[in-house]
């Protein structure tokens, strides 16, 4: 099992790596820029070429109350060829008034890769949590399209113990072709980004500012849903990973300046 945890603290104004246990291949990088900014920064690094067969990552990341933490990853993700499979469990716990922010690299599977990822958080009392992740069709330029065998992401967010959002995301092309109506329809990548603000008073201001960053970027198609008071969410469709990955870090931006912010009210 290869294993990451991380506790994100809060002391004097500022976030903090309070506490980080990592086993090969994981490593953390602190890429923190600014003095001034409070914010904790860090990159998910690993010493592997991708997830190998039979490989199981665990990851766990606290956010203590008013901390502030964006993950970031190092590059694109590959899985490669397999015959067992591999998993990933993640584990988020957001105590009150903190901030996560997540956008991954896109995921990319060779041919024959199978993967499960499960993420679950538990959210405290207005807490801000982004999520991001992209799927592609496989190498694509190596003729390699839609020739995996099976990718299931599962993330269930909790608040209060109690289940506000769960999306589930199994494709299995063998079995049911990407390009049918319903499923990719002639686009080879799909994002995903969620948003949660377990204190919102109006998700509806941030739903029409995600639309509208949508609009900008020719050539994807999307959506905002609404399917709880504290949560949004996009889906997007695309014909390449750098072009999704550029729409949801803007979209990662707007939502962590809008939590910057508001914690930063809430402190005052």
């Amino acid at each position: 099992m290869n294993q990451l945890s991380l506790i994100s603290g809060y002391k004097n104004g500022r976030s903090w790596l309070k506490d980080s246990y990592c086993t090969r291949p994981f490593k953390l990088a602190n890429v923190g820029i600014y003095r001034q900014d409070p914010a904790l920064y860090l990159m998910v690094m690993s010493s592997s070429p991708g997830i190998l067969d039979g490989d199981h990552y665990d990851i766990d990341i606290r956010t203590e109350s008013h901390s502030r933490l964006q993950l970031q990853s190092q590059s694109y993700q590959r899985l490669f060829n397999m015959k067992t499979g591999a998993q990933q469990q993640q584990r988020i716990h957001m105590e009150a008034q903190s901030v996560f922010s997540y956008v991954q690299h896109p995921l990319v599977p060779h041919e024959n890769a199978m993967f499960k990822s499960h993420t679950v958080a538990h959210l405290e009392d207005d807490c801000q949590f982004t999520f991001g992740e992209i799927i592609t069709c496989g190498r694509k330029h190596s003729g390699e399209v839609f020739r995996f065998s099976r990718l299931h992401s599962v993330t269930e967010i909790f608040h209060r113990g109690k289940l506000i959002l769960k999306d589930n995301l199994l494709l299995q092309p063998q079995l049911l072709p990407m390009q049918a109506i319903g499923q990719m329809e002639g686009y080879t990548h799909q994002a995903t980004l969620l948003y949660i603000h377990t204190g919102a008073t109006d998700m509806e201001l941030h739903l029409t500012a995600l639309r509208q960053l949508l609009e900008e970027p020719p050539g994807v198609v999307g959506g905002v849903s609404l399917p709880d008071a504290r949560c949004l969410v996009v889906r997007i469709l695309g014909n390449g990973g750098e072009q999704l990955y550029d729409c949801l870090r803007k979209m990662q931006r707007y939502c962590w300046q809008t939590a910057a912010e508001s914690l930063k009210t809430a402190i005052a």
